[in-house]
């Protein structure tokens, strides 16, 4: 599948010192080495809605990762999924009358447009859970081999066949290395929190025929009226959405990569479930850090479908506003944090991208060397974008409070590092 077209990240002087990231599996802070080479794996939508704030705010964490990395000299291989089939996608197909192959096409069309307009740097491989089938297929069929998938017989209606990962079996599994992989490597959580997120979020502990509640699904079999593509020895059907994931990293990444991003819902169960199955598969972890965005909310409320209180990229572009801005907002919150959109915040972030603009004319001679290096401390610091917003913001002030001899030197080069470490153009 076609990813969309970065813009080009000018070059600075100098380099960004090592990274620190918090690292939820270990609960600390910890130093990313600089190797030279960096890979990072973070999931993507189901394209049945429009690309809201909570989406956004995703990508532009890791994004700001990514422009870290490569500040400091990493190569980076970037890898994204598009789960462009799953039940949420298809229900609100049926719901709409859409096809489901439309509605997935035209919602992925307008995600990667919103990304591109909010300057966030494309992966290097964009791939469709459809287009992965074929490498999920034996993944599957090895796990049952070993002993570590099993089918469960239809009941209720349902076909015999679904094939579910045994979570049990698979921690047993799993060798007495320190990295090895049990139930609650990644999340921490105590069992009734892990049965309680289960169900929210896709899982179905009451699926009769299980042998563990927290049992997910790996290959559901194909039902009349649903899509479905050839499985081996599986029989025809779909996928579940945590070996999607996890099969796609491992093709396209080294095993294991260095990050695993996305946001903090989805820590479990699809990190932890994710991880699993890449230590059932290739005996080591999926990747050596797990990092998470907080959730985004409205004036204070749990931003939702269900609730229709969506703050969308695309409707706010519709209305003129400048993604600068949006993206702004965003960095105004540390990633790693819950926060609301505001419309006063918003407007806070264009107040911001004015003043910014308006001293980049009166930049003061020699003024942007300090600056940059500010920068790069801050988000070396675990990222924190709202540090170096406050850093631009004191350069910004003291720019226009005592104008001087402009320097068209020190305004591109302030210019340039607000693009490449923050991705924010002025």
């Amino acid at each position: 599948m076609k990813s969309w077209i970065s813009r080009p990240v000018p070059q600075l002087p100098g380099s960004m010192p090592a990274l620190r990231l918090f690292d939820t599996a270990k609960g600390a802070i910890v130093t990313l080495q600089a190797t030279g080479e960096q890979s990072m794996y973070v999931c993507g939508i189901t394209p049945y809605d429009a690309t809201h704030m909570g989406h956004a705010a995703s990508y532009v964490a890791f994004d700001l990762l990514n422009r870290a990395w490569r500040d400091g000299r990493q190569h980076v291989a970037y890898v994204q999924n598009v789960t462009d089939v799953d039940d949420p996608l298809l229900e609100r197909a049926t719901a709409t009358g859409v096809d489901w192959r439309d509605l997935a096409a035209s919602q992925i069309e307008l995600f990667q447009t919103d990304m591109e307009a909010l300057n966030v740097l494309a992966p290097d491989h964009y791939v469709g859970a459809v287009e992965a089938v074929p490498l999920i297929v034996p993944a599957i069929e090895r796990l049952l081999r070993n002993g570590l998938a099993y089918r469960v017989s239809g009941t209720g209606g349902e076909p015999d066949g679904d094939v579910y990962y045994d979570v049990e079996a698979a921690g047993k599994h799993s060798t007495d290395a320190v990295d090895a992989w049990t139930l609650g490597s990644v999340s921490g959580l105590s069992d009734a929190e892990m049965l309680e997120l289960f169900a929210e979020r896709g899982g179905d502990p009451g699926r009769a025929g299980k042998r563990q509640a927290l049992d997910p699904l790996l290959w559901r079999v194909a039902r009349e009226g649903e899509p479905s593509w050839p499985g081996g020895e599986l029989g025809e059907g779909r996928p579940g959405w945590h070996i999607e994931c996890t099969v796609i990293a491992q093709q396209y990444l080294p095993k294991p990569f260095t990050v695993q991003g996305g946001g903090s819902d989805l820590i479990f169960p699809h990190h932890e479930m994710g991880a699993g199955h890449a230590y059932s598969l290739a005996g080591v972890p999926l990747a050596r850090h797990f990092a998470h965005a907080g959730m985004v909310g409205l004036d204070g409320e749990k931003m939702s479908k269900s609730k229709g209180n969506l703050v969308l990229v695309s409707r706010l572009r519709a209305d003129g506003e400048e993604p600068a801005a949006i993206r702004l907002a965003i960095l105004a919150h540390h990633y790693r944090t819950d926060w609301s959109w505001t419309e006063a915040g918003f407007a806070e972030a264009k107040d911001r991208l004015r003043t910014w603009r308006e001293a980049l004319a009166v930049a003061p001679q020699g003024s942007a060397g300090s600056l940059l290096g500010r920068l790069r401390t801050e988000l070396a610091n675990d990222l924190n974008a709202p540090g170096a917003l406050a850093a631009i913001d004191a350069w910004a002030q003291a720019a226009l409070a005592t104008p001087g001899t402009a320097s068209a030197t020190d305004a591109a080069l302030v210019g340039d590092a607000v693009n490449a470490l923050l991705g924010v153009e002025l």
